[in-house]
């Protein structure tokens, strides 16, 4: 009976400890059958080859000793020759293993002692396996929990089935929790570490605000609204691009609500962060002036190379186009995708004449022709001599005041400009000693083999070590504000794409890499984790 007792004891420890680390109740009895074959290599000898076997309908503990049939003995320990082993069973060939049956193990303390370190390693690793392989699959997801306690600004929150952590740059500024207080944020990352699986929560995540809009929203949860892009700035301001798939369903107004209860539900939970709700638009103008909102625009000038765009706005406007510290064009550059430049009408209009008086002037000076035809060719739209030198001559020739002749004398002179200007450039590239291969490179010039070899770049190699930001510039934030660094093309009128493919063209050269590499497709991964953070969530951008 008192055999019985032990085996129906063991099963029911089992059964608890499954139920309450929420784990397969076969893993917790694999811990035991390890942690009683432990105790055993302690009893009869770590290089005993020992198996254990425990029944998990009645709690059997079965105890054998493996040998291995083998044609020369090595270790007497695990391995036994084959006359031996066909004397206890005739059937015995090499390489099969007996097993001979041990007498149960009578636990000491240190033996127990051990035994219960393995099942509570055991324990540990498959609860960490399983809350791992749990939350791995709702990154993206919003969850509610329960404030456990707080650690340096960090927050350590209690989710039920594990524990997640807020960072407190993941926190709202000026938040404040304590112990038991429920809170809901974003599931963003999930990490296996050493100390177990980390979830990281977030609220000030871009995406946090999109979930609570679909929670509130039920057009956007049926997929009739869909949120194409989200800007915010935690605890302050947030934008939040919106396009309605039904053409009778307001997009906006159905996520204001009535009486605005909806986004006000939204806004309460984001500790009063002020919401602009954007109309989206695939058209990057009309929706760069409604993402600006609430300034008034009155023009907009697109350069989709270099995905800049110049807002003109009413003098009285400007203030309001950039908002405290930057904060509606930054916002606006942020749901967008565009770098935004702002510009008052009377600094546009400024700007526009000095661009004029600059052109006049350097039409005079390489054409050698007087102040009103330089202003004519100016005001007629050309802005570089290379312009006048190519176009068709009867664009010239259309000008008032002006023949085929003068078209033609015009763009003589500015084809000798910019031969003589090529040979200058020519002859500073060979002072500076960058080598003629770079020339072989598409689309390079004198000029540009100019500017690189000023920067130090003199071979195919220096070339090649380039990224796209050295050749086109690059944006980084100073003193708070974003600021746009230039790059060594930036003078030129060369594209990402293009600087791209001259890099390109330089490591092929220089024979870093083959065109088989290049049309190569990238393998997937099937090991790899893709998570929701890596791969846009219902149309959401992140900013």
């Amino acid at each position: 009976m008192a055999v019985s007792a032990n085996r129906l004891e063991l099963l029911q420890i089992a059964d608890a400890v499954a139920r309450e680390k929420s784990i397969d109740r076969e893993i917790v009895i694999g811990a035991m059958e390890d942690a009683i074959q432990k105790a055993a290599r302690s009893r009869y000898g770590s290089e005993t080859d020992i198996r254990v076997e425990i029944n998990s309908k009645s709690g059997e503990i079965k105890l054998q000793r493996l040998m291995h049939v083998v044609e020369e003995v090595e270790d007497p320990a695990t391995q036994i020759t084959l006359d031996e082993a066909r004397g206890k069973n005739e059937n015995a060939n090499i390489g099969d293993s007996l097993a001979d049956a041990l007498p149960p193990l009578d636990f000491g303390r240190i033996a127990a002692q051990s035994a219960k370190q393995v099942i509570v390693q055991k324990v540990r690793e498959a609860e960490r396996d399983r809350q791992f392989d749990e939350f791995k699959d709702r990154i993206g997801e919003v969850v509610n929990g329960v404030v456990k306690r707080t650690e340096y600004g960090n927050v350590i929150v209690d989710l039920g089935r594990g524990e997640a952590i807020v960072r407190r740059d993941e926190t709202i500024p000026r938040e404040m929790f304590q112990n038991g207080d429920r809170i809901r944020a974003l599931i963003y990352d999930v990490r296996r570490e050493q100390r177990g699986p980390q979830i990281f929560l977030s609220r000030t995540h871009p995406q946090f605000m999109a979930r609570l809009f679909t929670q509130e929203v039920p057009e956007i949860y049926d997929g009739i609204i869909e949120i194409k892009s989200v800007a915010r700035d935690p605890g302050s301001r947030a934008k939040i691009a919106v396009i309605s798939n039904d053409s009778s369903i307001d997009p906006v107004g159905a996520c204001v609500g009535m009486r605005g209860s909806r986004v006000q539900a939204v806004v309460n939970e984001l500790q009063g962060e002020k919401i602009d709700i954007i109309p989206w638009s695939m058209d990057p103008a009309t929706f760069i002036v409604n993402a600006l909102q609430p300034a008034e625009v009155a023009k907009v000038v697109l350069d989709e190379e270099s995905e800049r765009i110049e807002v003109v706005v009413p003098g009285e406007q400007l203030s309001l186009a950039i908002g405290r510290r930057g904060q509606n064009v930054r916002l606006a550059s942020q749901l967008t995708g565009w770098d935004i430049d702002i510009l008052t009408e009377e600094e546009e209009s400024e700007r526009r004449q000095k661009e004029f008086t600059e052109r006049s002037d350097l039409f005079m000076e390489a054409l050698n022709v007087d102040e009103v035809v330089a202003q004519l060719l100016a005001s007629e739209g050309f802005t570089s001599i290379e312009e006048v030198a190519y176009v068709d001559p009867d664009e010239i020739a259309v000008i008032e005041g002006f023949d085929e002749e003068t078209a033609a004398e015009i763009q003589a002179r500015a084809r000798e400009y910019l031969e003589a200007q090529e040979a200058a450039f020519d002859e500073e590239r060979r002072a500076l000693g960058v080598e003629d291969e770079l020339r072989t490179i598409e689309g390079m010039t004198n000029a540009m083999m100019v500017a690189v070899g000023r920067d130090g770049i003199k071979t195919i190699e220096d070339f090649a070590g380039c990224a796209v930001d050295d050749l086109m510039g690059w944006t980084e934030k100073k003193d708070g504000e974003l600021q746009r660094m230039p790059g060594l093309f930036s003078d030129f009128a060369v594209s990402k794409t293009e600087a791209e493919a001259m890099i390109i063209a330089a490591r092929l050269a220089a024979g870093w890499i083959t065109e088989e590499d290049l049309a190569e497709p990238e393998e997937d991964d099937p090991d790899a984790e893709t998570t929701e953070e890596e791969q846009p969530m219902d149309g959401v951008a992140g900013s």
